[in-house]
């Protein structure tokens, strides 16, 4: 589109990226008077909406709170969230009858598909005035005495207010780059080195060989290291470890470091093996621990000298059961990596919070230059943490 009306060339506020923070924003600062455009590099918008939570978009989750979020500054995220909660955001789906379902640990979903979210955001900017514009490249951004001048492939737009909201580096086939990461250096600003969480691991050698062989299996576990732990299903892959605790304890990770996963998470393990070595004294350890494990992953541990080749429960003594029971709680992993930002479902580190206000967004370098969404340095655990982050950071944004 190529833009020559004065009219649609100046703005109060440009908006960078049409996902659910970049949307969010120009409706809610459309309500606040401004006349808002958002530009998007993509053919449609808020596409990481529409495929979340298997299409029924896991929008926010009503446990949220700061201790849900890992920034380098653990403070920088209480504003936002406590000006915009979850019940903000419920109380906007009833205004356009959309019905939702908590699953479980509060998350909550869409009743029928994601597209509804993204209709609800559509709406309400067109509601504000704001207009969106697609397939549209940015040239440069430079600073102007009034704003900003943006060189686009659609011509030349100028704003007194810039609005990055571009996202991470997370999913990079639906379009994720680096520009927000590029536009903050440009300015002055820090970036914490990105790298891919919510994301699963990988291994080498005879773990990937094993974890392979029972790919398709999941348990309910504890994974942890020495920052945090989750207590959720674990799924062993074709490449090794994935599911909500792997993706979990993997925002936490580090290159090189151990993962400990407790295999008997919420069994109280001891008493189960010692009431059936009481009734079944003739069967085998391996029966009894089929008890407790799936099937596959009991062959597995078996062969790997994890469960001791024991063929009678009656000659496994008390503090034979107690020591393995303690093994299996504390089987440790060690990552060869993660599948990184193929599969990762959002990026940690991102745009340093100390150069941002909590309060707006605004950067404490640049005045009118704000960042929102996923690339800052605030990453919300699984399970709506981060859209409720996006529509937090927005809201605050654009009361700012």
């Amino acid at each position: 589109m190529t833009l020559t009306a004065h009219a649609d060339t100046h703005f109060d506020a440009l908006v960078i990226g049409a996902g659910a923070a970049g949307l969010f924003y120009g409706a809610r600062a459309g309500e606040a008077g401004l006349r808002v455009l958002v530009i998007d590099h993509a053919a449609k918008p808020a596409e990481k909406v529409r495929i979340s939570g298997g299409g029924r978009c896991n929008f926010t989750n009503i446990h949220t709170r700061p201790e849900n979020f890992i920034s380098a500054n653990p403070h920088f995220a209480k504003s936002a969230l406590a000006r915009f909660t979850p019940q903000d955001f419920l109380d906007r789906l009833a205004r356009h009858d959309i019905g939702w379902h908590e699953k479980t640990l509060g998350q909550l979903f869409c009743d029928g598909r994601s597209g509804a979210i993204i209709d609800m955001l559509l709406e309400e900017l067109r509601e504000t005035g704001g207009e969106l514009r697609l397939g549209t490249s940015i040239n440069s951004v430079t600073r102007t005495d009034t704003g900003f001048r943006i060189s686009t492939s659609g011509g030349v737009i100028e704003a007194a207010r810039l609005v990055i909201a571009s996202g991470g580096l997370s999913i990079p086939k639906m379009g994720a780059t680096g520009f927000a990461y590029d536009i903050a250096r440009q300015f002055g600003h820090s970036v914490i080195e990105p790298r891919a969480a919510l994301v699963p691991f990988v291994f080498e050698g005879r773990d990937k060989e094993d974890f392979a062989s029972i790919s398709g299996v999941a348990c309910p576990v504890r994974a942890s290291n020495d920052r945090a732990a989750f207590d959720e299903a674990m799924l062993f892959t074709h490449r090794g470890l994935s599911g909500p605790a792997i993706l979990q304890i993997s925002s936490y990770w580090q290159p090189g470091e151990p993962v400990v996963i407790d295999l008997l998470a919420g069994l109280n393990a001891v008493s189960a093996l010692t009431a059936f070595k009481a009734e079944h004294p003739k069967r085998s350890l391996a029966s009894a621990m089929e008890t407790l494990l799936p099937n596959r992953l009991v062959a597995l541990l078996s062969e790997r000298g994890d469960i001791p080749d024991m063929p009678r429960m009656a000659d496994m003594s008390h503090a034979a059961i107690e020591a393995l029971v303690d093994s299996l709680s504390r089987w440790t992993v060690r990552p060869a990596g993660t599948e990184g930002w193929r599969t990762a479902e959002v990026t940690a580190g991102g745009i340093n919070t100390d150069e941002l206000s909590s309060k707006t967004m605004e950067s404490r370098i640049v005045p009118g230059l704000y960042f929102i969404g996923e690339c800052v340095d605030v990453t919300g655990w699984l399970g709506g943490y981060n859209f409720q982050w996006a529509w937090a950071s927005a809201h605050a944004a654009a009361q700012g």
